[in-house]
């Protein structure tokens, strides 16, 4: 059974720093793309970052390239999102999700309904 359980949310002032964890189950991840998105109350679900196993590709939307980094613990099939230099405008609540045997290219530019897994969603609220 695909499972996807996010972890890592909080309250954290402007400019600190959190890291979100995903931690995944029921599938191989080395045949898959998991993507990050947020959603903040009155907005539309935005992709922020996609790692994409098979084909290497990393994508990060503008508003967050630079102060976020993706990455993976094979050991515990884990994908992190290490957010750095945080802004109010980052408050949301971010969800991961997956989907098997996805593969992205260099241009690719993530929509919710490309991914057919997703995790319950974590707060990240950034405020002083």
């Amino acid at each position: 059974q695909v499972q996807l359980v996010e972890s890592g949310g909080g309250l954290v002032q402007p400019g600190g720093s959190l890291r979100l964890s995903c931690a995944t189950s029921g599938f191989d991840l080395d045949y898959s793309a998991i993507g990050w998105f947020r959603q903040a109350p009155g907005k539309e679900r935005e992709g922020i970052s996609v790692i994409s196993f098979r084909s290497g590709s990393i994508y990060y939307s503008d508003s967050v390239k630079g102060r976020f980094t993706i990455s993976r613990d094979n050991a515990k099939n884990t994908v992190y999102l290490q957010m750095n230099r945080l802004k109010s405008e980052d408050t949301a609540v971010y969800y991961c999700a997956a989907e098997i045997g996805f593969s992205t290219h260099r241009d690719y530019t993530p929509a919710p309904n490309d991914f057919g897994w997703w995790g319950q969603g974590t707060q990240v609220t950034v405020s002083s």
